[in-house]
């Protein structure tokens, strides 16, 4: 059982991803059928990234962010915006790259609340290894230190896949 959680909720298009504790791996699968339910939307504007609660973020979950930044900026609805007061979350995002991909915020008003928690989906294990290979392949798309940090993952992940 993970000790972190992701709550999401919409309004008039814009979505808000609220990350709470340390959010792993065991939400990967139903953290990705939310972004293609996301994508899929007619009204779909923005998103905007609650991260004040989070304790940790596996590199699963970063790269099923950058998914959603690079989803967004395709649509032509540009950067999403990532909120966090807490300098080891800045210091996080900042080493992966996104900085060029997301508008880091310390501090910002949100839209709404009444966010809605996503529940983990562990029954799946080829589903699971697939969505940890595609989000490290995104988060090594992004520039040349992840390649280098991510590489032997994404090899080994390749070979039992």
């Amino acid at each position: 059982m993970s000790s972190g959680h992701i709550f999401v909720a919409e309004h008039n298009g814009t979505y808000v991803i609220k990350l709470v504790g340390d959010v792993r791996l065991t939400l990967c699968i139903s953290f990705d059928q939310f972004i293609a339910t996301m994508f899929g939307e007619d009204n779909f504007k923005s998103v905007v990234f609650d991260l004040r609660e989070a304790d940790g973020i596996d590199s699963t979950t970063l790269g099923l962010m950058a998914k959603i930044s690079i989803g967004a900026r395709e649509l032509g609805h540009g950067n999403p915006v990532v909120v966090t007061a807490s300098p080891s979350i800045q210091r996080l995002l900042v080493s992966m790259g996104f900085e060029d991909i997301f508008e880091l915020v310390s501090n910002a008003r949100l839209p709404f609340s009444g966010t809605q928690p996503l529940t983990e989906n562990l029954e799946d294990e080829s589903a699971i290894k697939a969505r940890v290979l595609e989000a490290h392949q995104i988060l090594m798309e992004l520039n040349e230190p992840n390649k280098v940090k991510f590489h032997e993952l994404v090899e080994t992940l390749q070979s039992k896949h």
